[in-house]
């Protein structure tokens, strides 16, 4: 109960509806209690009426009394709602002696009149006809009550079928309204991370409009942030590649000459720094142009052709650790990229598998169409990546064991700008479930309608 009510009062949408539905309620009861009452008034005022038609309607037949009035069966079913006609008493002081209305004074005096002669109350007209007797017209007042009762519930019957659907009405229109705010939160979900394009404001209400130039100003002021934070890392790599090419050379030149056990040992660890830092400009630098975008345009491609050829380069590298390289199936499926972009992918998809597999272990790629999504799978018998971690990996520089193979940080995170850039998704999992152990990263991309038809596409 306390989270609805906290939702209610975060939630301007439900406040608005709750308010205006109040409104509406209210205004609904106080509108049928007036209209009650006035058809009701309305409706007794029409039965007056026909008692004073009834009276003169006798008067016009000019009848000189009225000798006797049927006392009518209690058992009819219209018997309550009777009108009575009666004949005063001449006399003055003499009461009705008989009948319904036996009590009643034949004084009482002419008009519309309410009157109790014994235990029921009666609706009464009184007129003079013109031969001079006197009539009484007269209707049981619980009667004319429930008549008019029952008119004015009729009355209200439509107002009261009104109420709910105004208040659906009000719901969908105050949907409506914030509509356009909920289409802004989706288009903003749904932007790639790397997307600082302002938002078009052009369909946006008046109201909202000062919002979302304000989220621009801000996108703005991110795009630059950005820009210039890859600008640094592209500019520091340029600026690291020239010295430490001069530092490899010296260290290839120094290698030749005549050293002890010792120092040679130590040439060789300093060597092994020197790669290990010029892999790592050279990744900085792939990661700013993968960052930056390119200008060459999607295009169909051959994923296994990409695999193919990602394996040829990367195979060297397997079989100096002793690694099993193989493809599981020849399935292809084509998707709509750029060669290179799809190139660099499989290639540190590869290397981060081949960098954390054991020695003697084993890597299964393979590519297949499920659906709508080409599918790309890569499979270790690597330690694997907790669950609780696998949401850091794609973080620049983020590494789970900061060994001297493990690599700088950055291949997995140059895999999710390029993921992010093509419209692909990346999923994590152990590759053996039941001991934990593995890695099994599925990239899905958007297959590509204008590929080859000839090409074999393995099914799921």
């Amino acid at each position: 109960m306390d989270g609805q009510q906290r939702q209610l009062a975060a939630s301007m949408q439900a406040r608005l509806s709750l308010w205006l539905s109040l409104l509406i309620f209210v205004s609904a009861i106080a509108t049928a209690v007036f209209s009650f009452q006035a058809a009701f008034s309305e409706a007794i005022e029409l039965q007056d009426e026909q008692l004073r038609q009834l009276a003169g309607l006798i008067d016009r037949q000019n009848k000189p009394s009225i000798d006797h009035v049927p006392e009518g069966d209690p058992n009819d079913d219209d018997f309550e709602s009777r009108i009575v006609v009666l004949q005063l008493p001449a006399r003055a002081g003499a009461r009705v002696e008989s009948g319904q209305l036996s009590g009643l004074p034949g004084g009482i005096a002419d008009g519309i009149q309410t009157v109790r002669p014994v235990k029921l109350a009666w609706r009464i007209y009184v007129k003079t006809l013109g031969t001079g007797a006197r009539v009484a017209i007269a209707q049981r007042t619980a009667v004319r009550n429930e008549v008019a009762r029952a008119g004015a519930l009729r009355a209200l019957f439509p107002l009261l079928l009104l109420i709910p659907m105004l208040l659906l009405l009000v719901r969908m229109l105050v949907r409506r309204m914030f509509s356009p705010l909920t289409a802004l939160a989706r288009e903003l979900d749904n932007r790639p991370e790397d997307d600082t394009q302002a938002i078009a404001d052009a369909q946006v209400p008046t109201e909202i409009r000062p919002f979302v130039k304000a989220i621009n100003r801000l996108l703005a002021r991110v795009a630059m942030a950005m820009a210039q934070q890859r600008r640094f890392v592209a500019d520091a790599a340029h600026e690291l590649r020239s010295p430490l090419t001069a530092l490899s050379l010296q260290a290839e030149r120094l290698a030749n000459a005549d050293m002890s056990p010792q120092a040679r040992e130590r040439l060789a660890s300093l060597r092994s720094g020197i790669r290990r830092s010029q892999s790592l400009v050279t990744q900085m630098l792939m990661l700013a142009r993968v960052q930056q975008g390119g200008d060459t345009p999607a295009q169909p491609v051959s994923m296994q052709k990409v695999l193919r050829g990602a394996i040829e380069d990367l195979f060297p590298l397997a079989e100096a650790r002793q690694i099993d390289l193989g493809v599981d199936g020849s399935g292809d499926a084509w998707v709509q990229a750029t060669e290179v972009d799809l190139t660099i992918l499989v290639k540190n998809l590869l290397d981060n598998a081949i960098r954390h597999t054991p020695a003697h272990g084993k890597i299964d790629l393979s590519v297949y169409q499920s659906g709508d999504q080409a599918v790309l799978r890569v499979s270790d018998t690597g330690p694997g990546i907790a669950v609780d971690q696998r949401g850091r990996v794609f973080e620049a520089f983020y590494r789970l064991a900061p060994d001297q193979d493990s690599g700088a940080g950055l291949g997995l995170s140059i895999v999710s700008a390029i993921a992010s850039r093509i419209h692909a998704r990346i999923d994590l999992a152990y590759t053996d479930e039941l001991a934990r152990s593995g890695l099994t990263v599925q990239v899905s991309l958007p297959i590509s309608r204008l590929g080859p038809q000839k090409q074999p596409i393995a099914q799921t």
